[in-house]
């Protein structure tokens, strides 16, 4: 059997796309949040809001490979062990860490371009999505705040159940999802 495309682990490219997605969400994350210890007017705090912009939209790039990464390669199989629920709220986690990859720079993307404001795409400047419209730019920026908290505690509750699963469950479920180790494990 060939060792990319085993049925007991996600693919090599699943596995890389899945944890840079997650340290691109810890920067991005990280980023907005600690704009917010800059002093206003800092070139601290623009900068930090500029690597916000980039690296959301950068989610937002990936995301859509991410996808085409699942849709083209095996998932492996499901644990017969589990019972039924948990698979169907895992495919609705899953289903909801999408939207929210997808949905979350959509919003930046819409809430810059509403507000008038230039769109940094690391040396590029990505083209406005709508026209400026300060009122609607309030309630888009004000959204996308909402999803944002709402995506703290998506992307915990996954972790929180993957590492139930390692730790209380004592099933494959995080190693499927981890990089092998020197040893082939």
């Amino acid at each position: 059997m060939n060792p990319m495309n085993t049925t007991d682990r996600y693919h090599p490219l699943s596995i890389g796309m899945h944890w840079l997605m997650l340290a691109l969400l810890v920067a991005v994350y990280a980023c907005i949040e600690l704009h917010e210890l800059a002093p206003r007017g800092s070139s601290l705090r623009a900068g930090l809001k500029t690597w916000h912009f980039m690296l959301g939209l950068g989610v937002f790039a990936l995301v859509f490979l991410r996808l085409a990464i699942r849709l083209t390669t095996p998932a492996p199989r499901r644990d017969a062990s589990l019972p039924a629920w948990q698979h169907h709220l895992a495919g609705i986690m899953h289903l909801l860490l999408y939207a929210f990859l997808v949905v979350m720079p959509a919003l930046g993307w819409l809430t810059l371009s509403a507000g008038g404001k230039v769109i940094p795409f690391f040396g590029l400047e990505l083209p406005a999505l709508i026209a400026p419209d300060e009122l609607l730019g309030e309630r888009l920026e004000d959204l996308h705040g909402t999803i944002g908290t709402i995506g703290y505690y998506l992307v915990g509750l996954h972790a929180a159940a993957a590492l139930y699963h390692h730790y209380f469950m004592h099933d494959d479920t995080l190693r499927r999802m981890l990089p092998r180790r020197g040893n082939g494990n």
